[in-house]
């Protein structure tokens, strides 16, 4: 048994209140893995379970944290032996059961993936849930065939974390990038992670009663969903795909099937936390070597326990830029 510090989020009739507390290894649930972890990261789901929204975590109190990075200290799985490096996302972690906003997790053996060689913890951390969501968009994009060549691509959101690193991953494989974003102020942080044009969230945000547009987009990744969405579709050129991973703004989109019937528009569905493990595996390797990006650090925010609390409360405002890092130890 021992004992770790975590950030603890209790709910009742009076509200939802955080604190830091100190916890013991023999509470956290049955698992074949015992993860000491040393670098987690804040993401949206996180801040929804942090503040109680409803759906996300059923019972409190609770250890948010849907991501986490460290070594194994206990193992009953041949495997994945002590002194290992890992990453676990995705799953059940964060959700109910206790996630990476603690110094210790205990999970599965099936949600774990061994840190890939040329990735840090640390960087493992940065891309976190968000990093390796782009990354499976781009995944599913180069399933259709989707080439520099063909034109503009939209990255909606573009200054969160998944929109942050899908910028920077589709500059730097040659993609010109439409970065879409309400913030003003960072224009020129989007164009230093490879953006070549900024629009505005209004100039997309307006729905038209056309079931389609002018195509402006040889493809896009939507990080947010909504009305946004819908004119992302009604503007694609023609065998143009979207994918789609977020719903900041809308689970909901509205379109009629004029824009696949006549353009054979693709809309790409992503998700990241019950994707198998292989799957999981193959695009963290992606991200450690032909994918590995050089801009990390310029969007990064790096806190520790202490500073979850404040960053919860502007990623629900939507004041976020880039990557929130969770340095543990």
């Amino acid at each position: 048994m021992t004992e770790f510090k975590a950030f603890w989020v209790e709910k009742d009739e009076q509200g939802v209140r955080h604190e830091i507390v100190t916890r013991r290894t023999d509470e956290l649930p049955e698992g074949e893995i015992l993860v000491e972890v040393l670098y987690s990261s804040v993401n949206y789901k996180d801040a929804m379970s942090a503040t109680g929204v409803p759906g996300v975590t059923r019972e409190y109190p609770h250890q948010p944290g849907i991501d986490a990075a460290g070594i194994i200290r206990e193992s009953t799985d041949p495997n994945l032996p002590l002194g290992e490096e890992v990453i676990v996302i995705g799953f059940d972690l964060g959700m109910n059961t206790p996630g990476g906003f603690g110094q210790f997790i205990r999970v599965p053996s099936d949600w774990v993936v061994p840190l890939p060689a040329g990735l840090s913890l640390r960087e493992s951390m940065i891309l976190g849930t968000a990093g390796l969501t782009a990354a499976l968009c781009m995944e599913k994009l180069e399933w259709m065939n989707a080439q520099p060549q063909d034109g503009p691509v939209l990255v909606t959101g573009a200054t969160g974390g998944v929109g942050s690193v899908a910028v920077s991953l589709l500059a730097s494989l040659g993609f010109e990038v439409v970065a879409m974003t309400g913030k003003e102020a960072q224009h020129d942080y989007l164009k230093a992670l490879g953006a070549s044009e900024i629009v505005s969230r209004e100039a997309l945000g307006e729905v038209s009663a056309r079931p389609m547009l002018k195509p402006a987009f040889a493809h896009a990744i939507d990080t947010v969903g909504g009305d946004i969405l819908t004119n992302v579709v009604k503007s694609l050129q023609p065998q143009g795909s979207v994918a789609i991973c977020g719903l900041v703004a809308s689970a909901n989109f509205d379109v009629s099937v004029l824009p696949f019937i006549l353009r054979g528009v693709n809309v790409l569905g992503v998700d990241s936390v019950e994707l198998p493990l292989e799957d999981k595996a193959r695009n963290w390797q992606r991200l450690a070597e032909e994918w590995r990006l050089p801009t990390l650090e310029q969007m990064t925010l790096e806190i520790g326990l202490e500073e979850i609390s404040e960053t919860v409360d502007s990623l629900m405002s939507g004041s976020v830029v880039g990557r929130t890092l969770v340095k543990l130890n």
